[in-house]
């Protein structure tokens, strides 16, 4: 019976030295993997720096003289967009733009605000979005943690809807400033737009989110890197870089004016039409880029760039001077005596 009893301790004791071991082991492990590889979903945190930062990228131009605000659509499934598609899930410490913001807003990171039904954003307290009601109107699997204003809502990966978010909206701003002599654009706003299939009445829904400010997302698209080319897989670009050197694509859908029409209000759905408003819009840009300064003659700097491809620049030939004539006497000159040499 003692035997028995010894080989008893024995095991127990070799049971629980195996699974301490097994434990120091996965320690160590997780011990030697980057942060954002032990919980790949946790958004960063911005550092006071990051902060001061994005208050001065965000501050509006002093001396804006000529300001033209428009709405775009950007649809994912052009190739020019496709950069803020890909990936669909979260493959370690990469993510796509919808499932970047879900989880901003999700930790409670940053103010979304109601997409009112005529399109407008108003960023007002009274029109902060309930994220948890989004969650429950799309239905959203989620739990909660915390409360008030700490509380987190715990969303999988799987059940986050980025694959059905294949559109945004957003709002961008072109001015010029006479005070630094610039001409670009800006985004001012933007706005997730979730496409799904709807069987109840058999077709395709599009539901705008939240209006969410560029300049809340701004420190945090400023570390999203992304990859933009299939030959070049090297993430040399954050999704803020995508913005803000205008690498997207998009239709213009709306101009702000005084009278707060549509395109399709103003010149019907006729896609044609839509085309003709939307070209005459971006050549009405380019011709006040273009009067902004002073522009070259562009026959002489044809001809002078034809000339030097060539290597035969014309030099000017130099004018020899004439030999100057002998002036006329105004007297008449005498005879001249035939000389004859003598013998």
């Amino acid at each position: 019976m003692k035997s028995l009893h010894t080989i008893s301790l024995i095991i127990v004791f070799l049971t629980c030295s195996l699974g301490s071991f097994s434990q120091n082991q996965e320690i160590q492990r997780r011990s030697r993997q980057r942060p954002s590889e032990i919980v790949p979903d946790k958004t960063p945190v911005l550092s006071e720096r990051a902060k001061i930062k994005n208050e001065e990228a965000s501050k509006a131009p002093a001396h804006v003289v000529w300001l033209r605000e428009m709405y775009r659509n950007i649809d994912l499934n052009k190739d020019n967009n496709a950069a803020l598609y890909y990936p669909v899930q979260p493959i370690g410490d990469r993510m796509n733009l919808f499932t970047t913001i879900f989880k901003l807003l999700a930790d409670n990171k940053i103010v979304a605000y109601n997409y009112l039904f005529d399109g407008r954003e108003v960023f007002a307290d009274e029109q902060k979005l309930n994220f948890e009601e989004v969650l429950k109107n799309f239905g959203i699997i989620y739990k909660t943690q915390g409360s008030g204003d700490n509380i987190r809502y715990i969303v999988e990966n799987g059940d986050i809807p980025s694959d059905e978010v294949t559109m945004y909206q957003i709002k961008e701003g072109w001015y010029f400033d006479a005070a630094t002599g610039t001409y670009k654009s800006q985004i001012i706003a933007i706005c997730p737009m979730l496409v799904r299939q709807d069987y109840s009445i058999g077709d395709i829904t599009t539901n705008a989110l939240c209006w969410i400010p560029y300049e809340n997302l701004r420190p945090y698209l400023s570390r999203a890197m992304i990859m933009t080319s299939d030959f070049n897989n090297v993430m040399t670009y954050s999704i803020d870089d995508f913005f803000t050197k205008g690498m997207y694509k998009g239709d213009i859908i709306k101009t702000v004016n005084l009278k707060d029409l549509s395109l399709a209000q103003q010149v019907g759905n006729d896609p044609e039409l839509l085309k003709l408003a939307q070209d005459s819009i971006e050549t009405q840009l380019k011709a006040f880029r273009n009067q902004l300064w002073v522009q070259p003659d562009t026959t002489q700097v044809a001809a002078n760039n034809k000339n030097v491809k060539k290597g035969t620049v014309k030099k000017t030939k130099e004018e020899k001077p004439k030999a100057a004539k002998a002036e006329k006497s105004s007297t008449p000159s005498a005879p001249t005596k035939s000389v004859r040499r003598t013998r």
